[in-house]
């Protein structure tokens, strides 16, 4: 089975399972709760199951972009039980987890047919602070997962430009944000809880095309952060100068 770990927003999910088959999933709201709540979820998740980390084949990571210090304890967590178990570790944008709700949200009351997601991209959306969006596109069919706009900062206002009206639109964002995108897309949005990613998704997106993928080297692996640490920006306004060696640089 496999352990699924996301950390990117303020609610961590895990799950527990395998691909195509039943997941077993525990979930905390509060970001703040993340660093000293993410092992307790995981044993509680195990016991649940009646397994232990023995029985565990891989885990599957949500790598960002989001918050940086969610993305930074689940990533230290995910590290250190690959290291330490001899198992493999992949990984998939936070942002593709959300845009997989629209498959579950097709199977429930929100009036979407399952195939419309094969007709346009799905769009999924969250914030970034500042006025703008992390957002992502992608179209799902039979096969494979496409990749129609990969993972990145938008204004809003360029984001509509640069894409066509979408079949779905799913996240979460600041009112404001969330009517502007609504009014353009000419439709609701997709909120939580059908519209928060979920870690049980993360476990059938391992060995489908275009899903998750394989992290060959996981010490020097980082998270898609997206955007700089809120702490880093406050640092950089207040000195003038870029920080030296910000956690994710390469240098």
């Amino acid at each position: 089975m496999w352990l699924a770990i996301d950390t990117a927003t303020d609610r961590a999910s895990v799950a527990l399972g395998a691909p195509g088959g039943p997941v077993l999933e525990e979930n905390l709201a509060g970001a703040r709760r993340h660093a000293s709540q993410l092992l307790p979820m995981i044993e509680a998740l195990l016991r649940r199951s009646g397994a232990t980390l023995d029985d565990v084949a891989g885990v599957v990571l949500s790598d960002g972009p989001g918050s940086f210090t969610g993305l930074r304890v689940g990533a230290a967590v995910a590290k250190g039980l690959v290291r330490t178990r001899g198992i493999p570790l992949w990984t998939a944008p936070s942002l593709l987890v959300r845009a997989c709700g629209i498959l579950d949200a097709s199977a429930g009351d929100l009036g979407i047919e399952r195939n419309r997601a094969g007709e346009a991209a799905v769009l999924a959306v969250t914030d970034a602070l500042r006025g703008e969006v992390y957002a992502a596109a992608y179209r799902f069919t039979v096969d494979e997962i496409v990749v129609e706009l990969a993972p990145s900062v938008w204004q809003p206002a360029a984001l509509m430009q640069r894409l066509a009206r979408p079949a779905a639109l799913i996240g979460e964002l600041p009112a404001a944000l969330r009517a502007l995108l609504e009014q353009w897309a000419e439709q609701s949005m997709i909120q939580p809880p059908a519209g928060a990613a979920h870690a049980a998704r993360l476990i059938d997106l391992v060995g489908r095309a275009g899903g998750a993928v394989r992290v060959d080297d996981v010490t020097s692996w980082e998270p898609v952060y997206g955007r700089p640490a809120e702490a880093q920006v406050r640092w950089e306004m207040t000195h003038g100068r870029p920080l030296p060696n910000p956690a994710g640089s390469s240098s």
